[in-house]
């Protein structure tokens, strides 16, 4: 029992410092910036990779078509190798759904050392900046083979060779990097904009806000919103001078000034993790950049079943942790010790009659569950899920094994029918 008051003591210290010296990650008010429209609205390209979407396709790209956005904008859609007609749906939908101009890109398979969405990414943007014939893919190997060729709404201008590569010439001055499952209100782009122009941001990003309709969905997805932003406060990562740097991969906006000086994609190509790195090479080249919460940006993908949320959150985590045994002991000792030594100190003192063991934990427990509420009440859920937190914390501690089980198993960052090897093999 007294190992158990030290590491519910020890636990109470770590919450009193989250809370009060972490960025005050537990807020949610960080919200888009004050904005004004400006004297004129830069021209903006969606860039939106998708693989195997058709599903969630019907109820995100009609969002992006309407956008009522005052400058020159268009949508390009970069089917990444789909099975399952996400290209093709892509056009029928513009078809049915006046509003932006919409292209469609075939761009193949992944170049060597390049994941499927950042290879999607390289071939939209490079499209939209000046539809220049390509060079060989950056990084080892040869170039991918050639897909199909581009296919363009009536409107928008016939598409180029379906591996172009940026270069010098006009193209839009901003990029909203977007996923395909995220739905935006028609007012997203605009509000974007506004923000980066009115604060000089060289990037900004709001992370959508997932689903959270069935159970599974309410205990884990706010919890994941709430980890990310314990490990990313925003506060932090708004600050100019920071090291921080996050952002969120379903929505961000990318000054393409900026784009070129980080050399994005090409500088990322291996990540994983991608709006991470992104927003980490942005700031290290010099760029400002925001993350905050999304009010009317919003995934629309269901996880309806606790094997859907664990391949999610598994095909990433050890990633996360750079592929280092080291690392992930360490995160499994953290995990136990912040969120599961303090209801079992409470529940054990309580049982052996040892106030103190029961005080120390118990109040943990308060803390946890308080900075909890606030994403909760974000996410429109009760307040009883803020105690269950250590059992979502223990289902992600079992998620975060698993992600490195399967990695020497050779099965680690798979998705969608592809697995990426560590980016030191690839």
């Amino acid at each position: 029992m007294g190992y158990l008051l030290v590491a519910a003591c020890a636990s109470l210290a770590v919450w009193l410092w989250l809370t009060l010296g972490q960025g005050m990650f537990w807020r949610t008010d960080t919200r888009l910036p004050p904005r004004h429209a400006p004297a004129r609205w830069p021209s903006v390209a969606i860039v939106v990779p998708a693989r195997d979407e058709a599903e969630v396709l019907p109820y995100s790209l009609p969002s992006l078509l309407a956008q009522d956005y005052p400058g020159a904008a268009e949508v390009i859609l970069v089917d990444d190798g789909s099975t399952d007609g996400t290209g093709e749906l892509a056009r029928r939908l513009a078809d049915a759904h006046a509003g932006l101009p919409l292209t469609v890109l075939s761009p193949g398979e992944p170049g060597a050392g390049w994941t499927g969405k950042l290879w999607a990414l390289r071939h939209g943007i490079a499209h939209a900046r000046s539809g220049a014939r390509p060079g060989p893919a950056t990084g080892p190997g040869p170039a991918a083979r050639p897909g199909p060729g581009p296919d363009s709404r009536p409107g928008s201008s016939p598409g180029p060779d379906p591996h172009p590569s940026p270069g010098p010439g006009p193209g839009p001055e901003y990029l909203l990097l977007t996923d395909a499952d995220i739905a935006h209100e028609p007012d997203s782009l605009r509000e974007l904009v506004a923000a980066a122009t009115s604060a000089d941001l060289d990037l900004v990003s709001q992370m959508a806000r997932l689903r959270a309709v069935s159970v599974w969905e309410r205990l884990i997805v706010p919890a994941f919103v709430y980890f990310f932003a314990q490990l990313y406060p925003f506060r932090w990562i708004n600050r100019p001078a920071s090291r921080t740097a996050a952002a969120a991969g379903g929505c961000v906006l990318l000054r393409t000034e900026a784009a070129v000086r980080a050399g994005i994609p090409e500088s990322i190509r291996q990540a994983v993790i991608d709006d991470v790195s992104l927003a980490r090479a942005v700031r290290r080249t010099g760029g400002r950049i925001w993350l905050g919460l999304a009010e009317r940006v919003d995934s629309v993908r269901p996880y309806s079943s606790l094997a859907d949320l664990w391949r999610m959150v598994s095909r990433s985590a050890y990633a996360q942790l750079r592929h280092q045994p080291l690392l992930l002991a360490g995160t499994v000792a953290g995990l136990v010790l912040v969120y599961l030594v303090p209801p079992a100190a409470l529940l054990a003192g309580l049982a052996a009659g040892r106030p103190a063991v029961a005080w120390a934990g118990g109040l943990a427990w308060l803390l946890m569950a308080g900075t909890y509420l606030p994403m909760l009440r974000y996410y429109r859920q009760p307040a009883v899920l803020a105690p269950l937190l250590p059992v979502t914390a223990l289902l992600y501690l079992l998620m975060t094994v698993d992600s490195a089980v399967q990695h020497y198993r050779g099965r680690g960052a798979a998705w969608k029918g592809r697995t990426y090897a560590r980016p030191s093999d690839a």
